[in-house]
C-alpha cells in the first residue's frame, strides 16, 4: 500500500507551494465550486500536479454538512477534496472580492458551479475576469448548460439521472425507475472537467490565450449513454435500448454471496460452461450466440444458478480465475486491503488536523515520466488563510 509519510504530508498541507511534480506542475487552479462535480474535477487536476486552492463561502461547502458516520468531518468532503489548500472568501464583501481578483491575476484556471446568472451578479463572469487575465481558463459547471429554457435551473446528479432515462434503464423491466447510487453523473462530469481544462491549457500553449470551458450535468448524463443514445432513421421511437445480454452476463446468487459473470464472447461462454459443468449448454446450437442466449435465458439461467449453488462467490471467483471475467460482490470496505488495490498503490494514508489519520484514494492516473505528486488531506475550513494578502 502506498503511504504518505507524516512529515511530507504536513509540509504540503501548509500554505507553502507544493513540490513541483506531475504533468500539470506549475498550473494554479482556483476552485470556487461545491458538492461533487466541480470539486472532484479540480481534485483530478491536483492529482496531476496542479496547485489547487479551494475557495469556500463563510459557511463552507455544503458537502461538509452532508450526513456522515465520520464524526469530525463529512466523509464525502474528504474524498472529493484531497490535495487542495483552502481559504474562505465572501464574494459579496468588497475586500474579499478584491482578494479574489488579486488571485485571478496570477492563476491559470478558475472553476465554479454557479448557475449562469450568478457570476455576473458577483462580478466574476468570464468577460470580466478575461480582462484581468486573458490567459485564464474559465470553467463553469452547470446543470443544463449555457442556453435554453432550463439554463437557470439548479441541476443535481440524481435529477439528471431521472430526466435522461438512466433511472428507467436501471429499473427492472416493467418496474419503477431506480436511482444509480454513487453520483455517477457528477463523477463523469468531473472527468470531463479535468479533460476539458487540460485541453484548454494545451491549446493556450499555442495561442497564448485562455478561454471559457463549459461542463454541464445534462451533457455528462447523455454523453455517458452514447451507446444507447442512437436513433436511426425509420426506427420507432419506442425501441429497446440494447446492451442487455439476456441474463447470463450479470449478478448471480451462489451458495454464499453473489458473483458477477461476463460471458458474452464465445471464448468466455465456453469457459463458463466448462467450469460450471454445463458443457451441454455450450454444445447446443440454440445457445451459440449472445442473441440466442438472450432469447433463451429462461432455459439457461436456472441451470446456471443450480450449478453456482455448489460453491460460494469467493470460491467461484477462484475457480473461474482468468478463464471467466467475474467478481464476487464485495463491500467498498473490502477494497482497502485487496491485494490488487495494494499492488497498484491505490490507497494512501492521510493526516488531517481534525479527523486524524485516514485512508483514501491515491494516484488515479499513472504517469511514466512525470509522476504525480503525493496526495494530502482535504483542507479544514479556511485552513490556509495566510494565502490571502489583506
Amino acid at each position: 500500500m502506498a503511504t504518505v509519510d507524516t512529515e511530507a504530508n504536513m509540509e504540503t498541507s501548509t500554505s507553502s507551494p507544493r513540490r513541483a511534480s506531475g504533468p500539470l506542475a506549475g498550473v494554479k487552479v482556483l476552485d470556487l465550486s461545491a458538492y461533487i462535480a466541480g470539486p472532484y474535477g479540480c481534485t483530478l487536476l491536483a492529482d496531476q500536479g496542479a496547485d489547487v486552492i479551494k475557495i469556500e463561502p463563510p459557511g463552507g461547502d455544503n458537502l461538509r454538512q452532508y450526513p456522515s458516520t465520520l464524526a469530525a468531518e463529512s466523509r464525502a468532503f474528504l474524498g472529493v477534496n484531497r490535495s487542495k489548500r483552502g481559504i474562505v472568501l465572501d464574494l459579496k464583501h468588497p475586500s474579499d472580492h478584491a482578494a479574489l481578483l488579486r488571485l485571478v491575476r496570477e492563476t491559470d484556471v478558475l472553476v465554479h458551479n454557479f448557475r449562469p446568472g450568478v457570476p455576473t451578479r458577483l462580478a466574476i463572469d468570464h468577460e470580466r475576469l478575461n480582462l484581468i487575465n486573458p490567459r485564464l481558463i474559465y470553467c463553469a459547471v452547470t446543470g443544463y448548460g449555457e442556453s435554453g429554457p432550463m439554463k437557470d435551473k439548479a441541476g443535481y446528479d440524481q435529477v439528471l439521472q431521472t430526466m435522461t432515462g438512466m433511472c428507467t434503464l436501471q429499473g427492472k423491466r416493467n418496474g419503477p425507475p431506480e436511482v444509480i447510487y454513487g453520483s455517477v453523473v457528477d463523477y463523469y462530469a468531473a472527468a470531463l472537467l479535468a479533460a476539458g481544462v487540460s485541453s484548454a491549457l494545451y491549446e493556450r500553449e499555442r495561442s497564448g490565450l485562455g478561454q471559457y470551458v463549459g461542463i454541464s450535468l445534462l451533457r455528462s448524463a447523455l454523453t455517458m449513454q452514447s451507446a444507447r443514445m442512437i436513433w436511426a432513421e425509420g426506427e420507432s421511437l419506442d425501441i429497446g435500448r440494447d446492451m442487455r445480454s439476456g441474463g447470463v452476463t450479470g449478478i448471480h446468487p451462489t451458495r454464499d454471496g453473489y458473483i458477477y459473470i461476463s460471458a458474452n464472447t464465445p471464448h468466455f461462454w465456453k469457459a463458463l460452461c466448462e467450469r460450471t459443468g454445463l458443457q451441454a449448454l455450450h454444445d447446443d446450437e440454440r445457445y451459440d450466440t449472445v442473441r440466442k442466449r438472450a432469447e433463451h435465458h429462461n432455459e439457461i439461467v436456472p441451470r446456471l444458478h443450480d450449478a453456482l449453488a455448489t460453491h460460494s462467490a469467493l470460491e467461484w471467483e477462484a475457480i473461474f480465475g482468468d478463464a471467466v471475467p467475474s467478481a464476487a460482490a464485495r463491500r467498498i470496505e473490502d477494497m482497502f486491503d485487496h491485494p490488487q488495490v495494494t499492488a497498484e498503490g491505490l490507497v494512501a494514508t492521510f493526516e488531517h488536523p481534525v479527523v486524524g489519520q485516514y485512508r483514501g484514494v491515491n494516484h488515479p492516473i499513472h504517469f511514466g515520466r512525470t509522476p504525480a505528486p503525493e496526495p494530502f488531506a482535504a483542507p479544514t475550513l479556511n485552513q490556509h488563510e495566510d494565502l490571502l494578502e489583506r
